[in-house]
């Protein structure tokens, strides 16, 4: 993946025909109204994807899931290889094991892998904090397991540490960078990145990766962060009054394209 020769900055505006997003495509998006309103081409990539770890991976931790009769979910992703491991494994878990669940979204999904019943599901609305109530009662009589990704989950980790909770965290899987190799010749005039992984994933793809005339469109503090550690300049970003990223791609546009 490269570009042409001038650096950009921030305050530098040049004309946009061709985004990629650096997301799965999605059925329905306001990308492509934005596409069709400024005759875009907008391709979307994964820069990253979840996979599991291995069975062998996972029985070096010397721990069976029904070992523990708590279990709290901090994602879908958590849900669907923590049974996936259960499957592996074979192992069973009992009709009594409690679950919690950060979200409403993470409890329904849920309902895919067990018979739901309430006075075993315990829905937060965002975070931890969320489900301290719930968690403090029943902390004394369970042994707790956080399912996990390479990345961890600290802030759930460190809360149950500091409210003294008998649990461990496991890696059940792991969040690692797509293989980009085919758009090592591809160039885009904009970028458009959601989280600091996708720019790890960038450069682990293509380590002499240079800016030049490629802007780039970043979402979130932490992606802020890396993309500046980088070096890079950031082109298009939301604010307050273009809140999302298709509004601030739009605002550029209104300047770059007239």
């Amino acid at each position: 993946m490269s570009a042409e020769s001038k650096v950009q900055t921030s305050e530098t505006y040049k004309k946009v025909k061709t985004i990629l997003i650096s997301q799965p495509k999605p059925k329905r998006s306001p990308y492509f109204e934005l596409a069709e309103k400024w005759n875009l081409t907008i391709d979307w990539r994964p820069f990253i994807h979840v996979q599991p770890v291995t069975e062998k991976e996972f029985r070096r931790n010397r721990i069976r899931p029904d070992e523990f009769t708590a279990i709290i979910f901090t994602s879908k992703n958590s849900v669907d290889h923590f049974f996936s491991i259960c499957e592996t494994i074979r192992c069973k878990m009992s009709q009594s094991t409690k679950y919690f669940c950060m979200t409403k979204a993470i409890a329904d999904y849920l309902q895919k892998f067990i018979v739901y019943r309430k006075r075993k599901v315990f829905i937060g609305q965002r975070t931890i904090n969320d489900l301290e109530p719930a968690l403090i009662k029943h902390r004394e009589n369970e042994k707790f397991l956080l399912p996990c990704s390479n990345l961890g989950a600290t802030d759930v980790a460190s809360f149950l540490t500091d409210k003294t909770f008998d649990f461990r965290d496991i890696m059940m899987y792991k969040t690692v960078a797509s293989d980009l190799s085919d758009l090592s010749d591809v160039t885009y005039d904009v970028l458009v990145f959601f989280s600091p992984l996708g720019i790890e994933s960038l450069y682990e793809n293509f380590p002499d990766f240079k800016q030049n005339d490629t802007r780039l469109a970043i979402f979130g503090k932490k992606t802020k962060k890396v993309v500046k550690e980088r070096g890079l300049q950031i082109n298009i970003e939301p604010n307050t009054d273009t809140p999302s990223m298709t509004m601030a791609i739009e605002r550029y546009l209104k300047i770059a394209n007239k």
